[in-house]
């Protein structure tokens, strides 16, 4: 109060003087300009009131943390998973996460130290078990981090934070033991048996196709990852062996470039066409003397080359060449299979994905 006062006899004397000097000009009334002069001081010392009280208000507003945040111990769905469906109901516990109890723990193992912080004199830090569960809960799902916020009662700043950091770590730990390629000769041979074994298709090292990721762009961005289905999106390139597993992926070309031009700039093109990838030599097919080289089937959008085959065009076919390309795209199915089941479990790629551009 001691302070608005102060304000007003400031404004008080500021239009005293003004008056005085607009007086002496004008030869105005002085009795009028003084009334003048007061609606305005009053004016303004209201608009001042007013602003002090929002600003007040705002303030209030403000919390370190909102209460019911802050009572997330023994509350929430992460108190149902970690106390009562881990011991209770353990495929309930794999449905809510997509992993079993054991399988988190070995997880959890690898990432930990990557993941956990601090705790400081202001508050405790969210741990390391608690931000796994949230990432597997939204990448499993798809929820946005408000809804998730709601129900794990951690703050949606803070997931928004911790997510991006678990999802490196995880692939950081994983990729070389899970989404490791061949290299050598051996390897490879081994997905051909797998492939002529389970899909009579001999001599074939993987399955390519890509799959549009749709999300959030940036505005300045314009149309530079807008795609032929009228979304903006970036490309998924995958390879997958004779059960579904991914070998190889490329993820990050704007959804415009066809799979073809997602395939021709990926290192896997490169050691492709230089030989470095350690495929086989060419063997003979059973049954025949001709050696074949061994390839990866994809469909129309990719380029013929040596090692990546292709069904015939459409147009024209022989009964021949008809029944090679059912063949083909028999063995072909397992990679959008193999997409079926990447989405299906980790719904996050079912929806458009919207995330922070920094």
């Amino acid at each position: 109060m001691f302070c608005v006062v102060n304000y007003y006899y400031y404004y008080c004397f500021l239009i005293k003087n003004i008056i005085v000097i607009i007086s002496t000009i004008w030869k105005m009334d002085r009795h009028r300009l003084l009334l003048a002069s007061t609606a305005v001081v009053c004016a303004a010392l209201v608009v001042y009131l007013k602003k002090r009280q929002n600003n007040n208000t705002r303030i209030k507003r403000r919390q370190w943390s909102r209460k019911w945040l802050q009572r997330r111990h023994g509350r929430g769905t992460l108190a149902l998973l970690n106390t009562e469906l881990r011991t209770e109901d353990p495929d309930a516990y794999k449905n809510f996460l997509r992993l079993d109890p054991a399988q988190f723990a070995t997880l959890l193992n690898l990432v930990e130290n990557d993941i956990k912080k601090q705790d400081t004199l202001m508050r405790e830090s969210i741990s390391a078990e608690h931000k796994l569960n949230v990432t597997l809960r939204f990448l499993a799902t798809g929820e946005t981090y408000r809804s998730l916020m709601y129900s794990t009662r951690i703050h949606e700043s803070t997931i928004s934070k911790f997510v991006p950091e678990v999802c490196r770590a995880i692939y950081k730990h994983l990729k070389g033991k899970y989404l490791a390629t061949p290299t050598t000769s051996e390897g490879w041979l081994k997905i051909a048996r797998e492939y002529e074994e389970k899909w009579n298709f001999p001599h074939c090292i993987g399955a390519l196709d890509g799959r549009h990721i749709c999300f959030s762009a940036p505005i300045s961005s314009g149309s530079f990852y807008h795609n032929y289905k009228g979304t903006d999106s970036i490309i998924l390139l995958g390879l997958v062996d004779a059960q579904y597993r991914f070998i190889y992926v490329n993820v990050g070309v704007n959804g415009r470039v066809s799979d073809g031009g997602v395939f021709g700039a990926s290192l896997l093109s490169k050691k492709m066409r230089d030989g470095s990838l350690g495929l086989p030599e060419p063997q003979c097919l059973p049954g025949r003397i001709t050696k074949v080289p061994y390839v990866i089937v994809a469909d129309e959008a990719f380029p013929l080359l040596t090692n990546l085959l292709k069904p015939f065009p459409q147009r024209s076919l022989s009964y021949e060449n008809r029944i090679f390309n059912y063949r083909l795209s028999r063995a072909r199915r397992l990679v959008e299979c193999g997409f079926g089941i990447l989405a299906n479990r980790w719904r996050i790629l079912l929806n458009k994905i919207h995330l922070s551009h920094t």
